[in-house]
């Protein structure tokens, strides 16, 4: 694909999988709501301006989407090439947090600099993170790696609020991981916020429902509310990490399906503001039906 240095944000769709609310929702029994199926997407993003290529988390390495028995079809390497990029001139992967769907196909990258944050690199490089309810989320060849890359002098640990390049910030939030970050970006149409998985899904931010995957749910909570924030400014669009929306609330790239422009926001869809994600989290929360009652529809 031909380029004309323009920054671009691109979320690209790589593997998908159909789960459950309850399996997505933290104690989805609060909401008083069937039980029902629900998509999730799986992405890693690119940032590409006239100053280079920069790669937000990724995603799962084959063998782990295999062995945990993900649809995949594409790896980040692949993807570059179609869009006319060499993987070997990615200077800059960013990690926004250490789940073995976010940090899979780093090898594919020997050379680039790892930017993560220094709660996040502490915490999967400790003892703690062996602990059953935290292992799950990560794969111990991959932290290895992150390791080896410090020993090497390739990895950026970074705390609180830190511009990447001009006109990228990382912003540590916790809540998901001890560490998680979020990416603001500015393009010419606007402010892309790259949630990653401080949002899986909208809902969680629209409707106020922790995702069930959390290492500090206060953490995570505060962290709705920095998105929340940041959604409230004009031009802004929060972009969920895991969300089949993503697609619907951008516009696609063309001849590329499983590729998303980030810079293209769809103009039917309006951003919620802090007010307005209060109202909808007190009316979905405390006006739920008494166990035992019909559920009505749940929309989002």
């Amino acid at each position: 694909m031909a380029h004309d240095g323009a920054r671009e944000v691109l979320a690209i769709r790589y593997g998908t999988r159909t789960t459950t609310r309850a399996e997505s929702f933290l104690n989805y029994h609060l909401y008083h709501e069937p039980d029902a199926k629900i998509d999730i997407d799986y992405f890693f993003w690119v940032i590409r301006d006239g100053s280079g290529t920069t790669l937000i988390d990724t995603g799962f390495a084959p063998a782990a989407g295999d062995r945990r028995r993900r649809t995949w079809w594409t790896t980040p390497a692949q993807a570059l090439s179609a869009l006319g990029i060499d993987p070997a001139t990615v200077s800059t992967v960013v990690v926004t947090h250490a789940h073995w769907d976010h940090t899979g196909n780093l090898r594919q990258f020997p050379q680039a600099n790892i930017v993560i944050s220094q709660a996040e690199y502490d915490f999967w490089t400790s003892p703690l993170a062996g602990r059953a309810q935290f292992a799950a989320h990560a794969e111990p060849d991959e932290i290895g790696y992150l390791r080896a890359a410090n020993q090497e002098d390739r990895l950026t640990p970074i705390t609180g609020r830190q511009m990447l390049a001009s006109g990228i910030e990382l912003i540590e939030v916790g809540g998901h991981t001890p560490g998680q970050m979020i990416v603001s970006v500015i393009t010419a149409t606007g402010t892309v916020v790259l949630a990653s998985d401080a949002l899986h899904f909208y809902e969680e931010l629209e409707r106020d429902r922790p995702f069930a995957i959390v290492a500090d749910l206060p953490g995570m909570y505060r962290a709705y509310d920095v998105l929340a924030g940041l959604a409230s400014q004009p031009d802004t669009w929060l972009v969920a990490g895991h969300d089949p929306l993503v697609r619907t609330r951008f516009g696609p790239v063309q001849a590329a399906p499983d590729m998303t422009d980030l810079g293209a926001p769809n103009a039917s869809w309006e951003p919620q503001g802090r007010q307005l994600t209060l109202t909808r989290s007190a009316v979905s929360f405390w006006d739920s039906p008494a166990p035992g009652t019909p559920a009505g529809p749940s929309g989002t």
